[in-house]
């Protein structure tokens, strides 16, 4: 009951209001009653809609349900777990909008305590970054090379702009990326 009412706050944070969460838990049918991976069967159950049932994650969730999902109970574990860091490849997975700003702040509450690595493809992720790299692939007729750099403050304001769509650097797009570096530096304060 506890880890399900944990997960039931980390989704509203998520921007899941109306979200249930039920661990299943059931005596294995066999005829032992245990096989190799023990006596019972754990199902996780959601409804992340009003009025719906609850059903199987695997059978229900959305792709960016799925990606929250995943992020809520990555959270609440990580209170328990020794690993010190924590990677998460395109966790905007379905994800925009509120959403994505939501998943931003529990990655940036989640580093409080761990090293988090992201690799994102949206500002509102990328923007509650402490520190940004830039991975860039190129390719010869054989070879494949992939670079990494470390991004200085004023070309992560830029990588910011080109992340909200804006192929040409304007005034108005690095003003925007600003505006969004400055909210989540205001968020991080806060916390």
């Amino acid at each position: 009951e506890k880890l399900e009412a944990r997960i039931c706050s980390e989704l509203r944070d998520l921007s899941m209001p109306s979200v249930r969460f039920k661990v299943s838990v059931e005596p294995m049918e066999s005829v032992l009653g245990f096989d190799k991976t023990g006596a019972d069967e754990v199902r996780f159950l959601i409804s992340a809609n009003a009025g719906m049932e609850l059903g199987r994650i695997s059978k229900i969730a959305s792709g960016g349900e799925l990606s929250r999902i995943m992020l809520a109970m990555k959270t609440v574990f990580s209170d328990n777990d020794p690993i010190e860091t924590m990677v998460f490849d395109e966790i905007d997975t379905g994800v925009s909008g509120v959403a994505a700003q939501r998943v931003g702040e529990k990655m940036s509450d989640l580093s409080r305590g761990k090293q988090v690595l992201c690799i994102t493809h949206l500002p509102q992720i990328a923007a509650m970054a402490d520190v940004h790299f830039i991975i860039e692939k190129s390719s010869t007729d054989d070879m494949t090379i992939t670079d990494i750099h470390k991004v200085a403050e004023e070309e992560s304001l830029a990588e910011l702009a080109r992340l909200l769509g804006s192929d040409a650097l304007t005034e108005a797009a690095l003003s925007n990326a600003k505006e969004m570096k400055e909210q989540a530096n205001g968020f991080k304060e806060a916390r």
